[in-house]
């Protein structure tokens, strides 16, 4: 297996969505996609990457731990799959169905919702 490129594949602080007025203004102005496991809201930047936010409620999902692993899956996938996106800001919301999926099961789903948001989103030539 080839020696895959440290650096591309990291998620820094550029990468994530972490104020109020961000989500507020994505949640306004977004379009939104989804499955049984995830929510997505989604709309085009001007930054040319594409962007993440989580919303992982606490009340389906119970205590931390749950959540924690939730958060930890939508990130791994979209760290693996971020520079095949187009330029967008992303809000994943997880669903009650979530929190008893395996691993598998939820990679899958953000695989498929990737994928809807690449050809959904992809920029008009």
């Amino acid at each position: 297996m080839a020696q895959v490129d440290r650096e591309r594949l990291t998620l820094p602080a550029a990468r994530r969505l972490r104020h109020k007025r961000e989500f507020d203004q994505l949640y306004a102005r977004g379009r939104r996609l989804g499955n049984s496991h995830f929510g997505i809201t989604v709309h085009r930047n001007d930054l040319g990457l594409a962007r993440l936010g989580l919303a992982v409620a606490s009340k389906p999902f119970g205590g931390s731990v749950p959540r924690n692993r939730i958060r930890r899956l939508i990130r791994e996938s979209f760290r693996l799959r971020q520079h095949e996106l187009p330029a967008v800001d992303l809000v994943v919301s997880a669903r009650p169905l979530a929190r008893n999926a395996s691993a598998p099961q939820l990679r899958a789903s953000l695989d498929g919702l990737w994928d809807k948001v690449k050809v959904q989103c992809a920029p008009s030539s």
